[in-house]
């Protein structure tokens, strides 16, 4: 049978279960295009930029069990992608990015989008693929996909050439993708080893990462016999829910709220499971680990780079804990009690949640936005943050209760992430409310996506956190410069922009108009409306997680760099920044 091309690469996608496709036709993939077009299966979504098109395939790919697929043209929209890529390779994700080639038969130089996409890409992907030969695309792309998601998940690219693309020829037979992921056996005598160190341990704690997705249920149940609290990373934020009584809060050093500061003050054995120790969790590396610390990941290369474990276990996270639990329970049957420690870590929350409360400001307080926001979603929404200020404030004070529910930059710290992740979540979960919660300086970014979503008719919500000026970085200069370089946003109407990208405008000025504001948002998504909510937020009260991650960084500078810092800031307090 004679197939082109392009119908072969929609033959494979099919195979390996791909639901969506993102990006923007051009010259380079049209002919992809058009066979996308006419797949039952797929769904190829056009945005407004590659960089959405890479953060959608991302949102897809953190909470689906299918690969986020990019297809572009090569040139610029590789390199209009490669923030999105990178983020994802930074984070774990799996993504699949497919781009059209110059025409290799040619013997033309110089051609349109001609260069090194592979050299380009090579830092942060997995593996690159260039197809050379029309009977290679299919098992080309079911070879990227293996290498995708096995392992230490990731991106990978290939490069389809315009020639390929339109050859019709003949395919003697048709390959069926059936391979499944494989993982290394966990080592036995490291498992009885750990085994022994947690039942040893008088206060043993879980910090888990988002690696351990698949192992949440596995966590919960393993954390209660041991009666053992449980941080998660940033991106593991939802891991682990938050309405569990044992989870305390993201990280547990000095930039962690009380609970989790509290309850693994005296731990004396650490499980740690699927997360690399990275910046953010440990609050600028400031966290410390107790001297027995259990390391879990599918990655060995992530063992004892920041911090010595006395055990490390490769594998995949969900096998190894539930290895782990049946080999607790055999061991000690009953549940160590847990009554204390929970009524600690519920104490400590409610004290810090009144703490925000007693906040007084003519704007909005986060505290009370986001207890207003967590009534209104059920337990299996989905909530994607973007990188700033409101991020660490949505880790501190909105609880996440859906296993995979939470999603946001972390590593790479993307921002523009918000905007084209929560219109991905929604396409791939028609029934789940959805919602995003953004600075407006990432609205700048990537805000013009949210016409993507009036355009599929998604009734979702973003939540635009409204400030005037880059907070988070503003907040870093404030402090040791007493002034602020290129922070401050220019004057945007956003009710004007909410219109022009076809989207409901509603305004939250100050508390008073919080459940109001709420209500109408709520009841104008039901309508498959899009809604910008404007939030004037009041970032006066900093995070515990800056805080500590502040007075972290601070700690390790040497003294004359101390005594410079002080300095300079008592002399700008002083005589005034100019």
């Amino acid at each position: 049978m004679k197939k082109t091309g392009a119908w072969l690469t929609r033959y494979a996608l099919e195979n390996i279960g791909v639901t969506h496709t993102f990006g923007i036709p051009g010259a380079h993939n049209s002919e992809i295009y058009d066979e996308l077009d006419q797949s039952e299966q797929i769904t190829p979504c056009m945005v407004t930029h590659e960089l959405s098109a890479a953060f959608m395939a991302d949102a897809v790919s953190r909470t689906t069990s299918t690969i986020g697929t990019l297809v572009v043209v090569p040139g610029a929209g590789i390199t209009h992608a490669a923030s999105g890529i990178g983020e994802a390779f930074l984070g774990g994700i799996p993504l699949l990015i497919i781009a059209g080639g110059i025409d290799r038969q040619s013997d033309r130089h110089f051609q349109l989008k001609d260069i090194d996409h592979h050299a380009l890409l090579a830092p942060i992907t997995k593996a690159t693929f260039l197809v050379e030969h029309h009977g290679d695309i299919v098992p080309t792309i079911f070879e990227a996909y293996r290498t995708a998601i096995e392992g230490e998940p990731g991106p990978v690219f290939i490069e389809i050439p315009i020639n390929l693309q339109l050859a019709h020829e003949d395919i003697e037979e048709l390959a069926v993708f059936n391979a499944q992921p494989t993982t290394p056996p966990p080592n036995a005598q490291a498992i009885e080893a750990a085994v022994n160190m947690l039942l040893a341990a008088e206060k043993p704690g879980l910090f888990v990462g988002w690696g351990a997705k698949g192992a949440s249920n596995t966590l919960q149940s393993l954390a209660t016999h041991l009666a053992a609290p449980v941080a998660t990373t940033l991106q593991g934020l939802s891991v682990f829910p938050a309405n569990h009584p044992l989870h305390t809060g993201m990280g547990f050093g000095p930039s962690a709220v009380p609970a989790a500061q509290h309850a693994f003050e005296d731990c004396d054995c650490l499980l740690a499971i699927a997360t690399r120790f990275s910046e953010i969790p440990t609050g600028n590396f400031g966290m410390v680990p107790p001297k027995n610390l259990i390391h879990i990941d599918i990655n060995p290369a992530v063992f004892n780079a920041n911090y010595p474990a006395t055990l490390t276990l490769e594998g995949d996270a969900a096998e190894i804990a539930k290895i782990l639990l049946e080999n607790v329970v055999d061991a000690q049957a009953k549940p160590q009690d847990s009554g204390p420690l929970i009524q600690q870590i519920a104490a400590d929350k409610h004290k810090y949640q009144s703490m925000w409360r007693k906040h007084k400001t003519d704007r909005v307080n986060p505290a009370n936005f986001f207890s207003a926001l967590r009534e209104r979603l059920p337990n299996d929404a989905f909530v994607a943050c973007d990188d700033g200020n409101h991020t660490y404030l949505s880790a501190e004070l909105l609880p996440i209760h859906q296993v995979g529910g939470f999603i946001s930059p972390t590593d790479f710290n993307g921002t523009g992430y918000c905007v084209p992740a929560v219109n991905a979540l929604k396409l791939v979960h028609p029934d789940s409310t959805v919602v995003g919660i953004v600075g407006d300086g990432a609205m700048m970014m990537t805000g013009m996506e949210a016409i993507t979503a009036h355009k599929y008719d998604l009734g979702v919500i973003y939540f635009l956190f409204n400030d005037g000026e880059l907070a988070e970085t503003a907040r870093v200069q404030d402090i040791p410069h007493e002034r602020k370089t290129c922070t401050k946003l220019g004057d945007a109407d956003w009710i004007a922009f909410s219109h022009a990208v076809g989207c409901e405008y509603v305004a939250v000025e100050d508390d008073s108009q919080l459940q109001p504001s709420l209500d109408i948002a709520f009841s104008l998504i039901s309508d498959n409306k899009p809604v910008i909510v404007d939030v004037h937020i009041d970032y006066s009260k900093h995070t515990a997680f800056m805080e500590g991650a502040e007075k972290t960084r601070y700690k390790r500078f040497d003294r004359a760099t101390k005594a410079r810092y002080l300095a300079r800031a008592l002399t700008r307090k002083i005589i005034g920044s100019k």
